[in-house]
């Protein structure tokens, strides 16, 4: 996602459903590197053979930082059956990674924790506004347009997303 700053207000120029999905890794117990490492370094893996594949439906995505143990990212998704595809396909990074962590979990008995949460958010449920930003979140995986073209206000945006 690109550093350089867009002058000026602009809206995502996402058009339609998005999905939106989080996904977090805990260390529950640091000096336990063998329980969390792998499932830690796994991700950028995924991220970049999403990233790669222009079908794939990955959108765009957001690593973030909560502390010393806990890892988030954010993913923007063109839809949910990709989404799901994807988790399930035995010849890509997750499935493979997905089997690897359950076996080191049960072994670990708590040392790192994972989570997920997922948004299916329909067009006209979801507004933005970067100002003076470089693109990011819903902006950096769509692009970014005028917010004039969507409208002014949080409200205005709203309803123009409906139609």
């Amino acid at each position: 996602m690109s550093e350089k700053v867009v002058p000026g207000r602009n809206t995502a120029a996402a058009e339609g459903d998005v999905v939106v999905f989080h996904i977090g890794l805990r260390i529950n117990r640091l000096r336990a590197f063998s329980s969390w490492l792998p499932a830690f370094m796994s991700m950028p893996r995924m991220l970049r053979e999403l990233s790669q594949e222009k079908t794939s439906g990955l959108l765009g995505y957001k690593v973030l930082y909560g502390s010393l143990r806990d890892f988030y990212v954010v993913q923007y998704w063109s839809d949910k059956e990709r989404l799901l595809a994807y988790a399930h396909q035995q010849d890509k990074e997750h499935r493979p990674a997905w089997s690897a962590f359950n076996r080191r979990a049960r072994a670990g008995k708590g040392h790192v924790g994972i989570w997920h949460e997922t948004f299916i958010v329909p067009a006209g449920s979801y507004e933005s506004v970067y100002v003076d930003m470089p693109a990011y979140g819903l902006g950096a995986a769509t692009g970014v347009v005028p917010v004039g073209r969507r409208g002014d206000t949080a409200a205005q945006r709203l309803r123009a997303a409906e139609r």
